[in-house]
């Protein structure tokens, strides 16, 4: 994308970040997506259930694009914008989207015990296996996709710095571990390391703003020579080159 520095960080701090449609990105940045086809599966899984979950659906985009809804859908999101966006996009869908505000520790899921066939997540900022084991009923199963271990690693590090002690982090022995203390089966664990290529500064602002966990606090002001540092190597390059790592998760609540 030709331009200035300033013209491509300005024009990426312009840019909306709501919801989870990367199309901003279109001809500024990829991304490999994993094998095994997320929204194919839980489109497959919500077919056959009578009640399912959907944890921090972001502005709902991956659900809305299911063929078919169970009877009972509810959605959770915490950040108001998403909520909205959400809501516009699954309401006509029969599916309630729900207030889920952060917190620490985070609060429990406004939701009954056994309330759910199936429990699905798409990049969840935090995890709390012990409140999906609750809201599942027995024999019921919770299918996601989290970020990985290292995800971003080369982002992540030119701005904060070496991180050795945060790389382990997300890794699925850990999270493995987290679900079995919860009660839960696990059932399948994959994880895949993909590869990402950012071709213009203006993109990398744009996913360190919109994936607000990798870099936390950015702006693009606080962090104008490392910015400005990657540029440079951009241009000279043609590229910026990282890495993202997904894993999926199938644990079911034993019957």
């Amino acid at each position: 994308m030709a331009g200035t520095f300033e013209e491509l960080v300005a024009e990426a701090d312009a840019a909306a970040v709501t919801g989870w449609d990367f199309s901003w990105f279109d001809g500024r940045a990829t991304e490999e997506r994993p094998s095994w086809g997320y929204q194919r599966l839980i489109g497959e899984r919500l077919r056959s259930v009578g009640a399912a979950l959907d944890i921090q659906t972001g502005g709902g985009e991956v659900l809305a694009g299911v063929p078919v809804l169970p009877p009972t859908m509810v959605a959770t999101e915490s950040w108001p914008p998403n909520a909205a966006r959400a809501t516009a996009l699954l309401h006509p869908r029969g599916a309630v989207v729900v207030a889920d505000p952060d917190g620490s520790p985070p609060p429990p899921l406004p939701f009954a015990d056994g309330a759910f066939d199936l429990v699905i997540s798409r990049h969840p900022a935090t995890v709390r296996w012990a409140e999906i084991a609750r809201v599942l009923r027995p024999g019921g199963t919770y299918l996601a996709q989290h970020v990985g271990p290292a995800t971003c690693w080369e982002l992540v590090e030119h701005f904060l710095g070496p991180r050795p002690d945060e790389r382990r982090l997300r890794h699925p022995d850990l999270e493995s571990a987290a679900a079995r203390e919860a009660g839960l089966e696990i059932v399948e664990l994959r994880t895949e390391r993909l590869r990402m290529e950012f071709l213009d500064i203006g993109a990398v602002v744009h996913f360190l703003r919109k994936v607000v966990w990798t870099v936390p606090g950015f702006t693009s002001a606080g962090y104008h020579d490392r910015l400005l540092a990657l540029h440079r190597h951009i241009e000279e390059h043609g590229v910026f080159v990282a890495h993202s790592s997904r894993t999926l998760v199938e644990a079911r609540r034993p019957g």
